[in-house]
């Protein structure tokens, strides 16, 4: 495999940064069950109508959802051709690696500015 360049490197970080918001990774986590529209998400999480559509506005711009119209209603799903089998890998990795991923002393830290960050809403 050839050395990343700065512009993959940069794609594969905004990709991440994608799944690393807990909006955005809620709302795909509730897609994966079947396709629904904004207020299903929004009634399924307990989020508030403009926070789930934020996150699904970036989610369908960087390719992470389709859209499809049924009358004036939008009803979202995972990409199939990419998303989908991205968290089949994703589930085998943290069923085989999951209890090194909750004992990583680097990730602890992660989870501690996590946590202030929740107590200060």
């Amino acid at each position: 495999m050839s050395k990343m360049t700065n512009k993959d490197f940069n794609a594969h970080k905004l990709f991440l940064k994608t799944l690393s918001n807990e909006t955005r990774l809620l709302v795909l986590e509730s897609l994966r069950s079947n396709p629904k529209s904004v207020g299903e998400i929004r009634a399924e999480l307990g989020f508030e109508q403009s926070r789930v559509s934020h996150g699904l506005k970036c989610l369908h711009n960087c390719g992470f959802v389709d859209v499809e119209k049924e009358g004036k209603r939008r009803i979202y799903s995972l990409n199939n051709r990419t998303i989908i089998p991205l968290f089949d890998i994703i589930d085998r990795h943290i069923t085989k690696y999951g209890p090194r991923l909750a004992t990583c002393e680097t990730l602890a830290d992660v989870k501690t500015v996590a946590s202030r960050e929740v107590e200060r809403k």
